[in-house]
């Protein structure tokens, strides 16, 4: 018989009502049990953070400095622009909506020091990491550079094989015991009392993000009209069933076949749709960008955590370049993410794990969003090759270009 699949937001969700109906009744020395697992689990994920950067960042971006033309960095930039319009776009909207949705809340400022009012584990096991997150960036970003300029090929060799040891890691190990560490976080705040507040902030949350996605691509897509003088609206529309086959998939892979059709059918020529399509699927994480950027605003708010541009404006030009490392395995954009929320924003396990299950509730909607960008960017790349005169020839180098195959997102 065929094994039945669950998708991880399926799990998820089962996690978070089973956390909140068993919180009900569990006498609390069981519910300590899930406690002491998710200590444990803590500490290996704040051990595994480091390598996770230094395995998952340094070969994408090795990988993304290689290729031919000047048509590839064009495309980088313009996602990168996508991507970071995108996150700052959701900040100041969130600055100016979320503190009158969202209040702070006594019983939420528990997480930041979860000892004082949340059952503790009964026992704890230290995992220091190697190195500390902002060591693992810059170590990534020095080696992942470095990478892209020399010839030889055995260190490149060497950090794909890593990389592939941490993408089992992330697969085999973290995803899917992140189920049982999101049900104990919700059993443990059920027993605290503090559940009700946080489903009533994800509700709230999960709504004005859809609507942030919607505007959001409707000004990629206006942008791409002004640039090509095309119909914005029917650029978008043409679009929709790639957004719909997103939805669907919740894989930016698995949708390529149809983005190619579709960006095609919006008049880009095939030799730049072949191009762009799957390197943006890798680079270009507008949606993802999004809903980080809004889902962490909203837990310090709740948190009674300072929200600052200072702050985000830092977080938001780092996730650009490390949202690069995101589509190599499922879960990987929020995985790529925890480093920054914890080094830059001051998560702590149970705000990171509050993060997760925020994050993987909208799943779906990220990954549409990304995809359906791809193709406003494929519009105005196709516009400035056009007036680069770029020839026959610079063509026919881009079926050499090195793109990273896109995953699960």
């Amino acid at each position: 018989m065929k094994k039945l699949r669950v998708s991880l937001l399926v799990r998820v969700i089962i996690a978070i009502a089973a956390g909140v109906l068993f919180g009900q009744f569990l006498p609390q020395q069981l519910v300590r049990i899930f406690v002491t697992f998710n200590s444990l689990f803590g500490n290996f994920l704040s051990f595994s953070i480091p390598l996770i950067i230094l395995g998952l960042v340094t070969p994408a971006i090795g990988e993304l400095g290689k290729g031919a033309g000047k048509l590839l960095a064009i495309t980088a930039l313009i996602a990168y622009g996508s991507t970071i319009f995108s996150g700052f776009f959701t900040y100041f909207t969130g600055d100016a909506i979320f503190p009158h949705i969202l209040k702070v809340n006594a019983e939420l400022t528990a997480m930041e020091n979860p000892e004082e009012f949340m059952l503790q584990p009964y026992f704890s096991v230290a995992m220091p990491p190697l190195m500390d997150v902002m060591t693992a960036l810059l170590l990534s970003f020095t080696i992942g550079l470095g990478l892209s300029y020399i010839q030889g090929d055995t260190l490149r060799n060497a950090f794909n094989d890593f990389k592939q040891v941490i993408s089992k890691l992330i697969e085999v190990v973290i995803i899917p015991l992140l189920p049982i560490y999101i049900f104990g976080i919700f059993l443990n705040m059920t027993e605290s009392g503090q559940v009700l507040s946080v489903i009533t902030m994800f509700l709230k949350v999960i709504i004005i993000i859809f609507i942030l996605h919607v505007v959001l691509l409707l000004l990629l897509f206006s942008f791409a009209g002004i640039v090509s003088k095309k119909n914005p609206m029917r650029l978008l529309k043409n679009m929709l069933p790639a957004y719909a086959t997103a939805l669907g998939t919740q894989s930016s892979a698995a949708t390529i076949p149809v983005t190619l059709k579709q960006v095609m059918k919006n008049g880009v020529r095939e030799t730049i749709a072949v191009f762009t399509v799957p390197l943006c699927a890798t680079i270009h994480l507008s949606g993802s960008t999004m809903k980080i950027t809004a889902c962490a605003m909203a837990i310090m708010i709740m948190a009674g955590e300072p929200v600052t541009f200072t702050a985000f404006a830092g977080f938001i030009l780092m996730l650009g370049v490390t949202m690069v490392a995101a589509p190599g395995v499922p879960g990987g954009a929020i995985m790529a993410a925890l480093g920054l929320l914890q080094s830059m924003l001051g998560f702590n396990e149970t705000l990171q794990a509050l993060m997760i299950a925020l994050y993987i509730a909208m799943d779906s909607f990220g990954t549409a969003c990304n995809v359906t960008g791809d193709g406003a960017i494929a519009v105005v790349v196709d516009k400035i090759a056009g007036k680069m005169g770029e020839t026959t020839k610079e063509e026919k180098r881009m079926d050499d270009v090195p793109v990273m195959q896109p995953s699960k997102i």
